[in-house]
């Protein structure tokens, strides 16, 4: 297969894609011009740069190491999640009959032209580098399972979850800093270490932005790599695995842009994925979705972006069905929205540097 013509293609298609996913006329123009100079390098007319070495990523223990309250994407609960005793749809953050009717008709191809969107945006992103000493900020708006294994999914209330990551390569116990405030906040307002039994290095359960600027910026060598490294749960198919991993990686960290956008690239690569033009992340944006339903662990994740700025917004990871319980339709397990990222030099930190 010639995937040079192909990316062509692809460029190609997103310059004549309908009005309506239109950015404003400068952003355009500035989008335009990414597309046309990956263009002349697909078909020869400038030399592409030389790839960028990836370093060894060691065998993982763990997805990204967080405490279980953030992000409660599929990838999080996937390990008691089929235990539970299911009943509705998990309250007004669950998807609506829209939704799922959308999701239903939509299509692979849509979904792959909409993540080389999101790709092209990233690329036109500015994103400071962050030092080895300093710690990535993620402030999060979450909603989460707060009910027990035995019982029924109940969501708690909507509270602030704030990190501090350690960009140190070394291996660390340590991994960074937590705070949670709000009504069904745990522990709420203290700053709490995140650690590890093991010291863990750089890599993919310790993803500095020195460590993420170093994996490849080809697609198809990004994904073969991370289908390689990924931990995948016991039920769980490797592909989700995958795409949870990316989703992760998207929403917690900081990396270059073009990282950003071999990430979304090799996304749009992954078997099942899909678009949905509509859904609402937990702060009540709304924006269109990508997601992936995987079918051995009944589960399916969404990643939420503006529909003009292409940002990422939020996410939100579901239970699909339990034929033993009778659950036919999705249950929402968790649904978060990103408020904001910075760089900051010491944890505690929320002002310095701000990338959101």
């Amino acid at each position: 297969m010639n995937t040079d013509g192909r990316r062509t293609e692809d460029a190609l298609e997103l310059l004549s894609a309908p009005a309506e996913w239109d950015l404003p006329p400068e952003r355009h123009l500035h989008y335009k011009d990414v597309l046309m100079q990956q263009i002349d390098q697909d078909l020869g007319h400038t030399p592409a740069a030389a790839p960028t070495p990836a370093r060894a990523v060691p065998a993982p223990r763990r997805r990204l190491a967080r405490p279980a309250v953030l992000v409660p994407l599929a990838s999080t609960v996937l390990a008691g999640a089929l235990a539970l005793t299911l009943n509705g749809t998990g309250g007004g953050f669950g998807p609506t009959p829209a939704d799922r009717a959308a999701g239903g008709s939509a299509h692979a191809q849509n979904a792959s032209l909409t993540l080389h969107r999101i790709a092209v945006a990233a690329m036109a992103s500015d994103v400071t580098p962050v030092r080895d000493d300093q710690f990535v900020y993620v402030r999060n708006l979450t909603v989460s399972n707060k009910g027990t294994f035995e019982g029924p999914v109940e969501l708690g209330a909507p509270h602030t979850v704030e990190t501090w990551t350690s960009q140190d390569p070394r291996p660390l116990k340590t991994l960074g800093w937590m705070r949670e405030s709000g009504k069904d906040a745990v522990m709420p307002d203290e700053t709490i270490p995140i650690e590890s039994t093991d010291a863990v290095p750089a890599g993919i359960d310790h993803p500095t932005y020195t460590w993420l600027s170093s994996l490849p910026t080809d697609p198809d060598a990004l994904l073969t790599l991370l289908r390689r490294d990924v931990r995948v749960s016991d039920g769980e198919s490797r592909e989700q695995a995958v795409f949870s991993l990316i989703g992760d990686l998207l929403s917690q960290t900081l990396m270059p842009p073009r990282n950003t956008a071999a990430l979304y690239k090799a996304a749009a690569r992954i078997p099942g994925v899909k678009e949905i033009p509509d859904a609402v992340d937990v702060a009540g944006r709304h924006g269109i979705a990508i997601t992936r339903e995987d079918a051995s662990s009944a589960t399916r994740d969404e990643w939420i972006f503006d529909k003009r700025s292409l940002a990422f917004l939020g996410a939100r990871g579901f239970i699909t069905h339990d034929k033993q319980k009778g659950i036919t339709s999705d249950t929402l397990m968790g649904s978060t929205a990103v408020l904001r990222r910075a760089v900051v030099d010491r944890h505690g930190e929320e002002s310095a540097g701000a990338d959101s």
